[in-house]
C-alpha cells in the first residue's frame, strides 16, 4: 500500500488527502501548529507537527512513505522566508530524500513567487530527477480551481507511482 506525505496539509491538502485515502493510500499530513492537527486527524489522515522551515522536522515524518506532496504554492509570510520554502529548503529536502524509499515528489507550482525563484525550484527538481533519479511532476492548476487542482494531483500520483 503506498503511503503519501502532504506538507503543507491545510484545507486543500486534506481535500486531497481524503481522495487518496479512498483510493486505498495511507495518508500522512503536516502542519506547523499543533492547534490544527484536529482537522486533518478528522478526515482520518495521520497529522503531525512538523514545519518546512525545518527540514529535519518533515525528514522525522517520510517512514513509510512512497509520495511527497510539496503544498506550499499558497504559504505566505515574510517574501524571503516563502521564497526559501521553495528554494533553499526545497534543495535541502531534495538532497536528504536520495536514500529513502520516496519514489516521486510532487511540487505544486507557487503563484506568488519571482519569477527567478520559480524557475530555481524547477532546476532543482530537474537536477534532482537527473543526478539522484528521484521522479517528480509539477502541478500548475491554480489554488483557487479546487476541482482541476485535485484532478492535477492525483494524476501526479498516478503517473509517479504506475
Amino acid at each position: 500500500m503506498a503511503r503519501a506525505l502532504i506538507v503543507g496539509c491545510g484545507c486543500r491538502g486534506r481535500a486531497l488527502g481524503t481522495g487518496l485515502l479512498e483510493a486505498g493510500w495511507q495518508v500522512r499530513g503536516t502542519t506547523r501548529a499543533r492547534a490544527r492537527l484536529g482537522p486533518i486527524e478528522a478526515a482520518g489522515i495521520e497529522a503531525a507537527v512538523a514545519d518546512p522551515d525545518r527540514i529535519a522536522s518533515i525528514l522525522e515524518q517520510i517512514e513509510g512513505v512512497t509520495l511527497i506532496y510539496w503544498l506550499l504554492g499558497a504559504a505566505s509570510g515574510p517574501a524571503l522566508s516563502v521564497a526559501a520554502l521553495h528554494t533553499e529548503r526545497l534543495e535541502r529536502l531534495l538532497e536528504e530524500i536520495v536514500d529513502t524509499p520516496i519514489r516521486g515528489f510532487v511540487y505544486e507550482l507557487a503563484s506568488g513567487l519571482e519569477a527567478g525563484d520559480s524557475l530555481r525550484a524547477l532546476e532543482l527538481l530537474r537536477s534532482a530527477g537527473e543526478r539522484w533519479r528521484i521522479p517528480f511532476e509539477v502541478v500548475d492548476a491554480p489554488p483557487g480551481d479546487h476541482q482541476s487542482w485535485l484532478i492535477g494531483m492525483r494524476a501526479a500520483a498516478v503517473e509517479l507511482v504506475a
